[in-house]
């Protein structure tokens, strides 16, 4: 491995803090020009229900000036409001909040201001714009707190695997959603032992780049030395809930992301190889290493826009309690440590600040969120001085 830490700019700034979230949705835009930030009062605890996070827009060309457009009543630590960018708008976000007793997504035009609600809350959009994947946030906000929203009752609260609770396909032109596939559907074909009397749940779903497919989890609750754990089979099915594929059922699945449309990298831990980068082929058993061995962690992994470069973080790591962050080539097998940011190992562990490392569009910036100089905000790193770009 390289070692060759590179500048570090901040795009945003106290006493207010900031970030974005998670690592597989565009901050910037289509331009390049403005990245997308949420921006809280507090940081190192839960938001109570009624406690608003602000949703920003960053202009990079005007000296990183912040304007905030509305605010948002829905929203976590790990992945925010589902902030992000409508791939077949110029300039339209979206976002989740909260209307009454129940979660909705608004949908905002940034230039003019105008704002539409839809049906359900959002946990991602197709690349072509035209659907939406949702689930329980509630059962969520309860099953893993920091990554749903408190606030709104669950009428499945009680249902260990509900058949009317599950993965929900939202059609954003004409505003309708339905149940596409059930937790229960799921937990009876895919049965185990450890499943009964358990509660289950969905996270982490991502449309494949043709809008065609998507994967997701099934996750369930286990307890070891009276902690709380979970396990997790990841599959991947039609946009319509059919062709349901079990992708790996291994025991555990981590942060993934579709590299095209057939194939997945996923940090998972395999039978044969222990904890690693897989590589999975949809509706295949192929599934190969990548990097065998030379990450020490667990990571929010993606590939550059041209396919040549892998971007992968850590959570902090002994002795310096510091994430490091990392590119890895993918033709020679060739790693650079990027840079160390360091986090106050007493944040808990839904308030927790990962990098989150995300590309912009072109491939020649990374930007990431972190607490290394007090506060949690934005920052960006030029990489094209390594990739070339």
């Amino acid at each position: 491995m390289i070692i060759e830490h590179l500048p570090v700019r901040s795009l945003t700034e106290g006493p207010k803090h900031h970030f974005f979230g998670y690592f597989d949705k565009y901050p910037y835009d289509k331009s390049g020009r403005y990245l997308l930030a949420h921006e809280t009062d507090f940081t190192a605890r839960q938001p109570e229900p009624g406690e608003k996070a602000g949703i920003c827009l960053i202009d990079l060309e005007d000296n990183n000036k912040l304007t905030r457009l509305v605010n948002t009543d829905a929203w976590c630590w790990q992945q925010g409001c589902m902030l992000q960018w409508i791939n077949d708008a110029e300039n339209e976000i979206i976002y989740n909040d909260r209307e009454g007793e129940r979660f909705v997504s608004r949908i905002v035009d940034v230039k003019s201001g105008n704002i539409r609600t839809s049906c359900r809350p959002v946990y991602a959009l197709s690349p072509d714009g035209r659907w939406a994947l949702s689930l329980n946030f509630s059962r969520l906000d309860r099953e893993r707190p920091g990554y749903g929203y408190p606030g709104v009752f669950d009428p499945t609260e009680k249902v260990k695997c509900p058949d009317s609770d599950g993965v929900f396909l939202v059609d954003l032109k004409n505003n309708t959603s339905r149940l596409i596939i059930s937790v229960a559907q799921v937990t009876e074909r895919f049965h185990r032992s450890d499943m009964e009397n358990t509660p289950g749940w969905f996270n982490h779903l991502l449309f494949s780049p043709d809008s065609k497919r998507f994967a997701f989890f099934h996750r369930w609750r286990l307890w070891f030395d009276n902690k709380k754990c979970h396990k997790t089979h990841m599959f991947t099915a039609n946009i319509d809930g059919t062709d349901i594929y079990p992708l790996n059922l291994e025991e555990m699945s981590s942060h993934y992301t579709w590299i095209s449309p057939t194939q997945i990298i996923n940090f998972s831990n395999r039978y044969a190889s222990g904890w690693q980068y897989h590589l999975f082929t949809d509706r295949s058993n192929r599934v190969e290493i990548i990097g065998k061995d030379v990450f020490p962690d667990d990571g929010h992994c993606s590939y550059s826009p041209d396919g040549r470069w892998m971007l992968t973080d850590t959570y902090p790591l002994e002795p310096d309690n510091c994430h490091r962050l990392y590119l890895h080539r993918l033709k020679d097998n060739q790693t650079f440590e990027i840079g160390r940011f360091y986090e106050d190992n007493s944040m808990s562990e839904p308030t927790r600040c990962d990098l989150h490392p995300r590309w912009s569009r072109d491939g020649g910036m990374v930007c990431f969120d972190s607490t290394h100089e007090g506060t949690r905000q934005i920052y960006e790193i030029d990489v094209t001085q390594i990739t070339g770009v």
